[in-house]
């Protein structure tokens, strides 16, 4: 047994891989091309293509004719020769009664002034009908008697009436017997000629198939038939490719827009984390340079106030520190705790309040039972940040700044207020990308389900508040 060759299954394979590829592609182009048409139009090129069929299929070279020679082989029919016919009987003769004796002879004897008439039975009554039927009845024999003869003549009369009858009937009997024989012997005849016949004709279809005569047949052959079959299923199978084909590419078509949105999403997630992320590295150094000056000169001045300031900028650091690397490390939007943001607000507000002393009055008012909610992180921080910044510090007599979490129609309302000088007012106004950031990270992370305010506050500062759903840091909706 010869072992294959690996060389001709590997160049098969690529033929074949080639021709799938090539299938493939061009199925592909074929189905965008019948979803890129309305229906309309595939109907009239359907009508189209069918009636150009129907005129071209029985023409070259779609199909073709073509002559062949045959055998001529007559069809020859056996009629058996008819059996002659029996002769027909009269309507009102009827077949002679064979009698056992001469005296069992039924007829109808009739005596008038003219003699005695002797007819059989039945023959007498078509007897008055007509001459030519008494004839035919059957044998009639008639006695007349000299005038005056008595009865004793009569009855010899009679008796030779009907030795008479007797002799007739004999003779009409045996002419029937003949009549039989001669029927038996001529169908003899015919069935002997029957079986000549038929030995004529096998002999004459033997010499036929010696040497059978030829003859010319033409022949019609073609794929014009099959072509207008193949017209309709194609036009059937085009209408399916065209309404599943359609139905996946818009599938598909989905599918690219939602990984595209997940893409841009993902993007802009990264670009508001960098922001953040630079917002940070602007601010903090800011902050942190400050304070360290404070400390140094509380250090001269006010030592105890100093150990203070210190310890809260411990504090903040240790809480800062792991929420900005969770907030700006690797795009992350992870959610905490509403608690671990206010233990980043009090020490920066305690920080704020050594420096500015009785130039700014804070109010924390966040229940226990709200620590545990889930926040997003860092934007307590910025808000608190720009209410002090931009709002309190400008201001020479200072103000007051709230911090507030509240249930409101299920959702967590944070609040954070202040008396300044009010939004975009002080000369040390922002550009508002604090803001902006804010909005896109809420966007990314509850879509419409979050909102941010800014109102103005009454009798001056503003009012900024950030509305999420409320749920626990379990991730259990509440």
């Amino acid at each position: 047994m010869t072992a294959p060759n690996p060389v001709n299954s590997a160049s098969l394979q690529q033929r074949w891989q080639a021709f799938s590829s090539t299938a493939v592609r061009w199925f592909h182009i074929y189905a965008n091309w019948l979803i890129s048409i309305s229906w309309r139009r595939f109907i009239v090129l359907s009508l189209v293509l069918i009636v150009v069929v129907a005129m071209v299929h029985d023409i070259p070279p779609f199909t073709w004719r073509y002559s062949e020679q045959v055998e001529a082989r007559p069809r020859v029919v056996v009629m058996p020769p008819k059996p002659p016919k029996a002769p027909k009987a009269s309507k009102n003769a009827q077949a002679p009664k064979t009698p056992e004796s001469a005296n069992d002879v039924d007829v109808n004897v009739r005596i008038g002034k003219d003699g005695i008439r002797i007819t059989p039975r039945g023959a007498a009554d078509a007897a008055s009908a007509s001459a030519s039927a008494a004839s035919a009845a059957g044998p009639e024999i008639e006695i007349k008697l000299p005038p005056g003869m008595g009865g004793e003549a009569v009855r010899e009369a009679l008796q030779q009436a009907r030795r008479e009858i007797a002799e007739a009937l004999q003779r009409e009997q045996e002419s029937l017997r003949e009549r039989r024989a001669e029927l038996e012997q001529a169908a003899r005849e015919a069935e002997e000629a029957r079986r000549q016949a038929q030995a004529a004709i096998e002999e004459m279809t033997r010499e036929q198939d010696d040497d059978p005569p030829m003859r010319t047949r033409t022949r019609r052959m073609g794929i014009g038939d099959f072509l207008l079959q193949l017209s309709w299923a194609w036009v059937l199978a085009s209408a399916v490719i065209k309404y599943t084909y359609k139905g996946r590419v818009q599938a598909e078509v989905k599918a690219a827009q939602a990984t595209e949105t997940a893409e841009a999403e993902s993007l802009k997630r990264q670009v508001v984390e960098a922001r953040m992320a630079a917002m940070q590295a602007q601010v903090e150094p800011h902050f942190l340079f400050n304070t360290l000056a404070s400390i140094d000169h509380l250090i001269e001045t006010d030592p105890a106030r100093a150990s203070t300031m210190q310890k809260n900028l411990i504090a903040l650091l240790r809480a800062s520190m792991p929420s900005m690397r969770e907030a700006t490390g690797n795009g992350s939007t992870g959610l905490r705790d509403l608690g671990r943001e206010l233990s980043v607000i009090r020490p920066y507000l305690e920080i704020l309040k050594v420096r500015m002393e009785e130039r700014l009055v804070t109010d924390l008012q966040v229940p226990d039972g709200l620590l545990s909610a889930e926040f997003p992180p860092m934007m307590i921080q910025t808000l608190v940040e720009n209410a002090i910044k931009h709002g309190l510090e400008p201001k020479a007599e200072g103000g007051s700044l709230q911090l507030k979490a509240e249930i409101v129609h299920g959702k967590l309302q944070v609040t954070v207020a202040d008396t300044g000088l009010g939004f975009g007012k002080a000369a040390t106004a922002g550009t508002g990308v604090g803001l902006a950031n804010i909005r896109e990270r809420l966007q990314l992370l509850y879509g419409p389900r979050a909102t941010l305010t800014v109102a103005e506050n009454q009798p001056s500062g503003t009012v900024v508040t950030i509305t999420v759903p409320y749920k626990t840091v379990e991730g259990t909706p509440l």
